[in-house]
């Protein structure tokens, strides 16, 4: 395919996405998102002049991590009131620790490298009533003292995405929380959250850890105890200049 063909399409991803997204409650929806899923699934890596790498070093003696290279870098394309849009890239054995995506859409689509991404669904706390019965209890490993709540959820899948899959997709009650990991090499994601996080409004990154995960094996879905943690020491998100083709939302 031509290259001027090619630098449009993620122009096109990013109209769709202010098409889709503004409207999020309207009877368009579904075909509008279905529209966006086909866009960004067409999207590789030399459409946004990418090569497989891992995140660059962090320049500058001036940053708390001066000269650091960080598990995980982003590359900011474009924000709008509706969505967000930007590149996600992961070292080797690199992890996006398990997190919330609170009443917001998302979707991710590989460029290069394998990820192994685990979705859940939070599990609404049953409403009290005289004659119920007793509501699960955390397991013991979630006892006073613990750094955060504990949430019921439910484990809905644990599968691998490469530039061949398609789309991984969440909505604000399916697959919304959800652990990225890098397998076998680097990795970079496209990613679209709509709308963006915005503590003032209510939707701020939560991190969570599995208390008492499924054993080996088990058929999925499946119930699980999770426990909302700081983010891990060792988790932190540098930032990279996108060089790819001017994305005007």
């Amino acid at each position: 395919m031509p290259r001027d063909n090619m630098a449009s399409l993620i122009q096109r991803v990013a109209r769709q996405a202010r098409i889709t997204f503004r409207s999020p409650a309207g009877p368009a929806f579904g075909d509008n998102l279905h529209r966006l899923q086909q866009l960004l699934d067409e999207v590789r890596a030399e459409d946004l002049h990418l090569a497989p790498r891992g995140p660059a070093p962090v320049p500058g003696a001036g940053c708390p991590r001066g000269g650091a290279v960080p598990p995980v870098s982003y590359m900011h394309i474009c924000e709008t009131e509706s969505f967000s849009m930007g590149v996600f890239l992961l070292r080797s054995g690199a992890c996006i620790p398990l997190h919330d995506h609170p009443g917001m859409n998302g979707m991710l689509k590989v460029l290069y490298g394998t990820l192994r991404i685990a979705c859940m669904d939070a599990v609404p706390a049953p409403a009290p009533a005289p004659t119920a019965a007793a509501a699960p209890s955390p397991p013991p490993a979630a006892a006073a003292g613990s750094p955060g709540p504990c949430l019921r959820a439910l484990l809905r899948s644990r599968q691998h995405y490469t530039p061949a899959s398609p789309p991984c997709l969440l909505s604000p009650h399916s697959d919304n929380l959800h652990q990225i990991d890098a397998v076998e090499g680097p990795a970079a994601f496209l990613d679209i959250l709509a709308p963006p996080y915005d503590p003032e409004h209510g939707r701020d990154c939560h991190y969570y850890r599995l208390l008492e995960g499924p054993p080996p094996g088990c058929e999925l879905p499946r119930e699980v105890w999770l426990l909302e943690t700081p983010p891990a020491a060792d988790f932190w998100c540098g930032g990279e200049p996108y060089p790819g083709p001017r994305v005007c939302p």
